[in-house]
């Protein structure tokens, strides 16, 4: 963490950015909490210092025990990681057809390829960084950034989200559910990385995803009461409850929450925090069980 966080202030400093600039810019995107020091983001900022963070944020959104295998000269672990091919296929695939759709808006397939290329890393990882206004992009473009919210970075990373890993075991998991469906009485198991998954990970996984959704639906209904668009709410429910920043509309990257009410800032500072600590620390706080354990 420490080597990848000094390695990025390095070259951002190579590429004429300041040294509190370069300071805040790394620390940002190592702890995938990228609160820019200026109003308009990294938008000022060179395209050599947008690559650079591009690079970085997709880094710190990896599991870090890859790094350790890597160190290990453990390769063929890390390319058998399913996980890792996972995130990196989800990465790229999202930057392929957002380059395609916003095209014609940049004329230049460069262009296009690098503001895509920063957003999806941005938003996948939940660093919350902007070089552009993708509350002006076509509606694909956008929709793909607001699923790209929820699936997060992996975990064992700095990002948040729902983690690639849970999205994984539960589409392993339906896979399972299908083929129980079709033949009743085959004897199947979830696999992760040539291990088997007990039935106690994904019980855990179900709960938090029902808990998640639970969280989700409840926190759109009390910031509706402010009576913003349906795009501006539910994706500032969204942006806090994954740890990102930027939504659309209202709370898009060029705007801010300040026009919310006291209650919805509660709201939504609460799924900020629930979001980091993973939802169930947050919930034991009010469970009046949990306070007299010792």
């Amino acid at each position: 963490y420490i080597g990848l966080t000094l390695l990025q202030v390095v070259l951002l400093l190579a590429g004429g950015m300041p040294l509190f600039d370069a300071l805040t810019t790394a620390f940002g995107t190592a702890g995938t909490g990228g609160f820019a020091i200026k109003g308009d983001s990294l938008m000022g900022y060179s395209r050599y210092l947008q690559a650079v963070c591009t690079v970085f944020m997709a880094l710190f959104g990896i599991n870090f025990s890859v790094f350790y295998l890597l160190l290990l000269r453990q390769f063929c672990k890390v390319l058998k990681n399913q996980e890792l091919l996972l995130y990196l296929g989800l990465m790229l695939g999202s930057i392929a057809v957002i380059t395609w759709d916003i095209l014609p808006i940049y004329r230049q397939v460069g262009e296009a390829l690098h503001q895509a290329a920063f957003q999806v890393s941005s938003i996948m990882t939940t660093t919350g960084f902007a070089t552009a206004d993708f509350n002006q992009w076509p509606a694909l473009s956008e929709t793909l950034l607001v699923l790209l919210m929820f699936v997060g970075a992996c975990a064992g990373s700095t990002g948040g989200g729902m983690k690639v890993a849970r999205l994984l075991l539960l589409c392993k998991a339906g896979r399972r559910s299908v083929k129980r469906m079709l033949r009743p009485r085959s004897v199947s198991q979830v696999h992760m990385d040539g291990q088997a998954v007990n039935e106690e990970t994904l019980q855990n996984t179900y709960s938090y995803l029902a808990v998640y959704m639970a969280i989700l639906a409840v926190s759109i209904l009390l910031v509706a009461v402010d009576e913003f668009s349906l795009e501006t709410n539910a994706t500032a429910v969204i942006a806090c409850l994954n740890n990102i920043g930027p939504g659309l509309d209202l709370v898009g990257p060029m705007g801010n929450y300040a026009a919310f009410s006291p209650l919805s800032k509660i709201v939504l500072s609460f799924d900020m925090l629930a979001g980091r600590l993973e939802i169930f620390p947050m919930l034991m706080l009010f469970v009046p069980m949990a306070w007299h354990r010792t």
